[in-house]
């Protein structure tokens, strides 16, 4: 129970499970929930890392490859077979929930975990909209002849800037495997492979909040995701960068930590659920968030 009066779990799957057997663990803790508070749900809002169809497919999930195909809307009835449901990206959620925190119309959210996640609130609402997809902020492309994607192409932000990138680029740096908590310690103590890896990802991360803020001009920037989290150093390297490419004339965005931390996509999902179920009716929220696992 949290300061707000809101249950609340948090729990990993297991790396080798399957579809079947990730919905049995949610429906499952779920259950242990609801047994301390057994008022019934009216919705349910998801937050979700994968690219989902109009549908409710599921189309790519690199994370989790065993849910393409699933159709999430399904699998969710049959967790809640007596409550609605409501689905959307994670990153678009945690934008939208940011935005509602910082009290704006306009922001950009950056997720750096596993991958590059983000989101992009225009006039208060999620841009472009459910029904165009998501804001696949981690596969715009900054430099062609860059490392290859999990997409297949080359140069995404993602590529150059999630965790793991960041952990790849950081061992060749040191010329040997490294893992997050040795990045984070070495670059407090400012040796030079850290520092440098690091400021590459700032920098592939400053690229892309620029080209953005050029076309949707948001009132703020919010950089989130458990590898930002574990290293906060990171957010005022971007902030710095987008000073460094702002144009003559255009003020640079503010760039600032997220201020929800690691629920910033949970409450995004308990937001859509109260938007679309009725704010009069209790709502229930999950998030899937992926973390950079360490090496070494």
């Amino acid at each position: 129970m949290d300061g707000a009066g809101a249950l609340e779990d948090t729990f990993r799957w297991p790396a080798d499970s399957d579809a079947a057997a990730d919905m049995d663990l949610i429906a499952e803790r779920v259950r242990a929930l609801l047994r301390n508070d057994p008022a019934p749900l009216r919705g349910v809002g998801l937050a979700v890392p994968a690219v989902c169809g109009t549908d409710g497919t599921v189309l790519t999930w690199p994370g989790r490859p065993s849910w393409v195909g699933l159709d999430l809307t399904a699998a969710v009835g049959r967790v809640f077979p007596d409550t609605p449901s409501v689905f959307a990206d994670d990153g678009d959620l945690a934008a939208l929930a940011e935005a509602r925190e910082a009290g704006v119309a306009n922001l950009l959210y950056l997720g750096v975990g596993t991958g590059i996640g983000g989101g992009l609130v225009v006039g208060g609402r999620s841009w472009p909209g459910p029904a165009r997809g998501s804001c696949e902020v981690g596969h715009l492309l900054i430099d062609r002849d860059g490392p290859r994607c999990d997409c297949g192409r080359r140069g995404c932000v993602q590529a150059v800037a999630s965790g793991p990138a960041t952990l790849r680029r950081a061992a060749e740096l040191r010329g040997r495997e490294t893992d997050f908590p040795a990045l984070v310690e070495a670059f407090a103590a400012r040796e030079p492979w850290a520092r440098a890896a690091v400021d590459e990802t700032a920098a592939a991360l400053a690229r892309a909040a620029v080209g953005i803020c050029e076309l949707a001009h948001p009132e703020v920037v919010r950089v989130g995701g458990g590898f930002a989290a574990g290293l906060p150093a990171l957010v005022d390297s971007v902030a710095e960068r987008v000073r460094e490419l702002a144009r003559p004339g255009v003020p640079p965005v503010e760039v600032r930590p997220a201020a929800l931390g690691g629920r910033s996509s949970l409450r995004g999902a308990v937001l859509l659920a109260e938007e679309t179920f009725g704010t009069a009716h209790r709502a229930g929220a999950a998030a899937v968030v992926e973390h950079p696992r360490p090496r070494g």
